[in-house]
């Protein structure tokens, strides 16, 4: 048993007691998306629609700002100390999981140090940073103690991967499958997978950090998220009152914008940027050259206008707009332009040409009209001599296709338009330091701009380190930017879902919902 020693059981039966109760019409917000969550269980997925179903149920110690800036959360107040090797959380004394136990540095401390057991620990243990040790100092506070600086840690602290979890959920046999425990505006309490989830309204819930104007519990009383795979049907729904809000189809996007009896909402400072990126373990792209070529051969303006219209921006740094080091005139100046006859004259000098075109693969993952973008670039290419055929899938056998094609000697050239979101340049650590997220292009200049990168704990400081690693990036054509966000952060709701808000990092807000 764990100190609070609630068992499944119980948990079920305080859900069933405390509920909506006497058969009453509920206030209920209906959110229909594209697709269905991984895990309830923040160490367990990756995926956008996990951490956005997340963020309801769970709190992190620390919030963003509407600016992105770390603020306080479940901890009132933190403290760096030892040269960044010491970080001490002191939390609120009157926090209540939903189970009605009090959240304390235990809770924080068992979150932790599952998050980085070495049987079973997080997809995204990396992200933690170096901790040597999670020390409960008093039932309020706890201290981190890590083994160098990590300037990414504090702004982590406020990422859905570190939602704080109540350790009563050690007691749940199906914990992330059909039982969680947090601390959240919403309380779980069903998933019917590939259909929806259920979320009740936490009657005891205070918001410390959340980017809301409610300061209490959430107005309405359930939130269902709902699978909705097919846009027109999305849509249809929105429009015959059966939901409240949904993520729509770009095709649509125009007559909801111009319908008075909807709202549409487009996410900004996402932290998502869409990249080129290229295998570089063979020809013709382990030659700086041939990447350059590609870069200059793209006339992105012109393929996201085609594509997109003005629903999404260009993106010309290697982090989106709003990170630390994002500077777009700063990017502009070392990113190879559009400039065909530039394109023309290395692919000459590579041996490629009307006789001998260079074939490419271009890949990419389904949905957001990102075979659309391809068909553009295929366009492009073949004006140059550049065969490319088109491949689109889902976005797990993409990773593992980019991490195959990095370990190919042979075959044709390969590259891939992909998507990573982060708030901090840390991103680019993930990525890029030896061996790589996917095992590509590495080098050893480059892992020692990214190694500071992470222990650079002055602001303005470690900004100069991060556009170091830009001119790296974009110089070498290693990381190509193209946009930023994309579609899939836009939102379109009906009068019943006034007072939604998307905060920083796109994350859906509820709380001020039915007001």
């Amino acid at each position: 048993m764990t100190r609070k020693g609630i068992t499944a059981a119980a948990l079920a039966l305080a859900v069933t007691t405390t509920g909506l109760g006497g058969g009453a019409q509920a206030q209920e917000i209906v959110w229909a998306r594209d697709g269905d969550i991984d895990s309830l269980d923040p160490h367990r997925a990756t995926s956008t629609l996990s951490r956005q179903l997340w963020y309801q149920i769970y709190d992190s110690l620390l919030e963003f700002d509407e600016n992105g800036r770390p603020t306080g959360n479940l901890a009132r107040d933190w403290t760096v100390a030892d040269g960044g090797r010491e970080v001490t959380f002191q939390l609120h004394d009157d926090i209540l999981c939903h189970d009605g136990t009090p959240f304390t540095a235990e809770d924080v401390k068992w979150t932790a140090d599952r998050a980085l057991s070495e049987d079973n620990p997080s997809i995204t243990k990396a992200s933690w940073g170096p901790i040597t040790e999670v020390e409960v100092v008093d039932e309020l506070t706890v201290r981190f103690h890590l083994e160098t600086p990590f300037a990414a840690f504090v702004p982590f602290m406020a990422d859905q991967f570190t939602s704080m979890l109540c350790d009563s959920n050690a007691e749940l046999e199906r914990f992330g499958v059909d039982a969680a425990v947090g601390t959240g505006p919403w309380r779980f309490v069903d998933w019917t997978k590939g259909d929806e989830i259920v979320l009740e309204r936490n009657e005891d819930y205070v918001n410390r950090g959340r980017p809301v104007e409610n300061p209490g519990p959430p107005h309405a009383e359930q939130l269902i998220v709902r699978t909705m795979p097919e846009g027109q049907t999305r849509v249809a729904a929105l429009r015959t009152g059966e939901v409240d809000l949904i993520v729509p189809p770009i095709e649509e996007v125009e007559s909801l914008r111009g319908d008075p009896n909807f709202e549409l909402h487009v996410a900004e400072g996402t932290g998502q940027n869409m990249f080129l990126e290229f295998a570089v373990s063979r020809p013709p792209f382990d030659d700086v050259r041939a990447r350059r070529a590609i870069a200059h051969a793209l006339d992105f303006e012109m393929a996201l206008g085609i594509v997109f219209g003005d629903l999404v921006q260009r993106e010309r740094c290697p982090v989106s707009r709003g990170v630390l080091g994002n500077d777009q005139d700063f990017c502009a100046r070392h990113a190879p332009e559009y400039d065909p006859q530039k394109a023309r004259e290395l692919l000459n000098e590579l041996g490629y040409g009307p006789d001998n075109p260079m074939e490419v693969i271009l890949a990419t993952w389904y949905g957001d009209n990102r075979d659309d973008v391809l068909q553009v670039f295929q366009n492009q290419l073949r004006q140059l001599g550049i065969e490319a055929e088109i491949e689109v899938m889902d976005i797990g056998t993409l990773n593992a296709r980019v991490k195959q094609e990095n370990n190919r000697t042979e075959g044709p050239g390969f590259i891939d338009l992909m998507g990573w979101t982060w708030f901090d340049p840390d991103v680019l650590y993930l990525l890029w330091h030896s061996p790589g997220a996917y095992e590509g292009y590495t080098d050893p200049e480059l892992d020692e701009l990214l190694e500071a990168t992470r222990t650079t704990l002055d602001r303005e400081e470690r900004e100069a380190v991060v556009q170091d690693v830009f001119v790296h990036l974009l110089e070498n054509a290693v990381h190509v930017p193209v946009y930023t966000p994309g579609w899939l952060w836009m939102y379109a709701g009906s009068e019943d879902a006034a007072g939604f808000t998307i905060g920083p990092f796109n994350r859906p807000l509820f709380n001020d919902v039915g007001r």
